[in-house]
């Protein structure tokens, strides 16, 4: 509520402001009035006596300027040329205001802070006219106390209309705000593994955020179903090989052959080894669809990866009678990406390939337009697959022991860096090994 509160403080210190400015101006006023009068009253006692001004001033002339504050008044007589006549000498003079007008202002006096009114007139006579000067001056006690009179009257008034601000404002707000309590407390009541819309009732100002939050709840359910279907999935794949391991294990305990015992021992190693890369598919597609544990990317040079993949890899599958070769540009080629994921990418497109019988794979680099190309020969993937090898634990041939992660890893990949990825034919002219050629297109390097 402080941000309810601070423009209202703030409105309150500037009318206080005003107030307090107002209320000097008002008291200066009201008092310049009664300078005014004085003034004048003192200017209809002026004579002339022996051809010289004069003056004798009765006690009333200056009770007009005398309030319960007990202010001290001076007053003083000036000729046209400046000499002094009558009154206080220490009064000083103002500059003159408009022609008819007495001039105001605040001096000080023997160290005693006045309001001074200065007034120019002329006395006529029948055969002479003469101009004179009257200054009358008061203390500023009167005027004090009737400033500070006026300021507690519209302090008061103020105080009490900023109090009904108040109460207004929060009672408004509580109102206002009534809905997303409501909203707040459907929320917090909800069992956190429920992910039902939301069926409340709000006004239409935050009807679209109840749409916003129900959009989102639908996200979640499809998410969730994904894990859930991926976990299943995941759990039969890998029930499927430990099931194999331990069955080949108690065929082995009952075996007293040697050879029946190696035989044994052949196989399970093979499926351990299935199992093995099963596991670390697995966790990398969950790395992958963690964007918390996402780093940032950076320039990585993809030739240079490449070539680092294919030399990784090239001994291995060579030992299988595997052609593994590498084609780059003898520049950089810089990416913006995250190289691990790149690196993962490329590993499962090698590892994919030579899975599912490929004798010669071609690992391509090219600039202008930047792509990542992978070429093999082997049985490749109808056309009418193509898109369903891309979720996972789809395999696109039955033959092969590929596990059916590679490529929606490298979808996946893909997709978190708006590489455009195509599954193409690499030898049309030979319908029994067609091969694959798989094209990753870097829309922004």
């Amino acid at each position: 509520m402080i941000w309810l509160f601070c423009p209202l403080a703030m409105l309150v210190a500037i009318m206080l402001l005003q107030a307090w400015f107002a209320s000097r101006e008002a008291a200066d006023r009201a008092f310049d009035r009664l300078l005014d009068a004085a003034s004048l009253s003192i200017a209809e006692q002026v004579r002339w006596q022996q051809s010289r001004l004069w003056m004798d001033l009765p006690p009333s002339a200056l009770e007009m300027l005398a309030t319960d504050a007990q202010e001290r008044v001076f007053y003083a007589l000036y000729d046209a040329q400046g000499h002094f006549v009558t009154g206080n000498r220490s009064l000083p003079s103002l500059p003159p205001a408009k022609a008819g007008q007495m001039s105001y202002g605040d001096v000080i006096s023997r160290d005693m802070p006045l309001r001074l009114g200065v007034l120019r007139s002329r006395l006529e006579g029948w055969d002479r006219s003469d101009r004179f000067e009257v200054r009358v001056a008061q203390s500023r006690e009167g005027r004090q106390a009737l400033a500070n009179q006026l300021f507690l009257a519209s302090f008061v008034n103020i105080v009490i209309i900023a109090a009904l601000a108040m109460v207004v404002v929060l009672l408004s707000a509580r109102f206002a705000l009534e809905p997303l309590t409501r909203l707040r407390r459907a929320i917090r009541q909800r069992d956190p593994r429920t992910l039902a819309p939301l069926e409340l009732a709000l006004p239409r100002e935050l009807a679209e955020l109840r749409q916003a939050l129900n959009e989102l709840l639908a996200r979640m359910r499809r998410v969730r179903a994904n894990q859930e279907r991926f976990i299943g999935d995941a759990s039969h794949q890998l029930r499927t090989p430990l099931a194999g391991l331990s069955a080949h294990a108690e065929l082995a305990m009952r075996q007293s052959e040697p050879a029946a015992w190696r035989e044994a021992l052949v196989t399970m190693h093979g499926t351990a080894t299935k199992t093995a890369r099963l596991a670390g598919q697995l966790l990398s597609m969950t790395r992958l669809n963690n964007p918390e544990a996402t780093p940032a990317k950076r320039s990585v040079d993809l030739a240079a990866l490449a070539q680092r993949c294919v030399r990784e890899s090239f001994a291995r599958h060579h030992r299988h009678g595997i052609d593994l070769g590498v084609d780059v540009p003898d520049h950089a080629v810089m990416v913006s990406a995250t190289d691990w994921q790149l690196e993962e990418a490329l590993n499962n497109l090698i590892e994919n390939a030579a899975l599912y019988g490929a004798r010669q794979i071609t690992v391509q680099v090219t600039d202008a337009p930047t792509r990542l190309v992978v070429t093999d020969d082997g049985p490749g993937i109808p056309e009418s697959q193509r898109l369903l090898v891309l979720r996972p634990f789809h395999r696109g041939q039955e033959a092969g022991d590929g596990t059916g992660l590679g490529l929606a890893i490298v979808d996946s990949i893909a997709r978190a860096h708006d590489i455009r990825l195509l599954l193409q034919t690499a030898n049309p002219d030979h319908p029994e090994r067609p091969g694959l050629c798989v094209v990753l297109i870097f829309t922004a390097t």
